[in-house]
């Protein structure tokens, strides 16, 4: 049999050794160095072998024993896989071994049977993020999570690159009726309302929320691009930011899907350039921007 090992755990840097380590002691061995798939599925074998060998047993229980095999051999593959997935968010300072062994013994439970690999790199992120700093996510969003179906978690994406930076993950979806900026990434009524009732936003389409300031002038930001913001010429330190606003766990999953919100990035997939022109457009109507940094890409919608 080929060597067919997902890691090389020598190779790997000292977070990951030390992930690789805590989750093996949590819930048992995860890898071994160069043989461990070949392993796991060779003592399959025999295991079976053997229990075929010493029972006369009827065609329906050995389908139901070769069945069994199958399904563990796969629950491994994706706990290595997600495992596998994590190393490249783990920071240099990262303590995954901090980590609750309750936590991950939860954690895989929930994830061993996902194979689509959007969905596990999606826990993956997961992973690496409770790593990075121990006590992240609760039991609870992992619960959650592990009830998402994937449209719902590509919509959610979806709805995360309409979210800014102000104090914190805000999401500003202003006018979304009739508004193409929105439309075009299906932020509907309809998916708002579905977004609300599977619990990772409250959307109030009637009355709206507002961001409260403390201070005379304020930075916010969206993907890098920053906006100092300045409350001295209006009556009121606030900001009108729409209809939703994030729930627990939905701030949990943004800080997973969108965690460069606050950071320059050129990925356009993660950002919708047209959006952030036109919340600088609503801002500068109200008289709140004061300046937009040189690093910025220019802006000449209002000029």
């Amino acid at each position: 049999m080929p060597n067919v090992s997902l890691v090389d755990v020598g190779k790997l840097s000292k977070p990951a050794t030390v992930l690789v380590e805590k989750i093996s002691n949590a819930i048992g061995i995860v890898y071994e160095p160069r043989r461990i798939k070949q392993k796991a599925i060779a003592e399959a074998e025999a295991s079976k072998t053997k229990a075929l060998m010493d029972l006369e047993i009827e065609d329906i229980q050995k389908r139901a024993l070769n069945r069994l095999v199958t399904e563990e051999i796969k629950k491994q593959e994706n706990i290595e896989s997600i495992t596998e997935k994590s190393f490249s968010s783990l920071e240099e300072n990262a303590t995954p071994e901090d980590i609750e062994d309750d936590w991950l013994s939860n954690f895989f439970d929930k994830c061993k049977l996902i194979s689509d690999n959007e969905m596990q790199t999606l826990w993956a992120q997961i992973l690496a993020g409770e790593s990075n700093t121990p006590g992240t996510f609760s039991k609870r969003t992992i619960e959650f999570i592990s009830t998402l179906d994937k449209s719902d978690a590509l919509l959610f994406d979806n709805f995360l690159k309409y979210c800014w930076f102000i104090g914190g993950y805000q999401p500003l979806i202003i006018d979304y009726n009739d508004n193409q900026i929105y439309e075009n990434n299906n932020m509907t009524f309809s998916n708002l309302m579905h977004l609300d009732e599977i619990g990772l936003i409250s959307f109030n389409p009637t009355s709206g929320f507002v961001k409260i300031f403390n201070t005379d002038t304020f930075s916010i930001g969206y993907y890098g691009r920053i906006l100092n913001l300045d409350f001295k010429n209006v009556p009121k330190k606030e900001i009108k930011t729409g209809t939703v606003t994030l729930t627990k766990i939905g701030l949990d999953l943004a800080q997973v899907n969108h965690p460069n919100i606050y950071k320059k990035t050129d990925d356009k997939d993660e950002y919708i350039d047209g959006f952030y022109h036109y919340i600088v457009e609503k801002l500068f109507k109200a008289n709140l921007i004061l300046s937009e940094p040189l690093h910025n890409k220019v802006y000449n919608k209002t000029s």
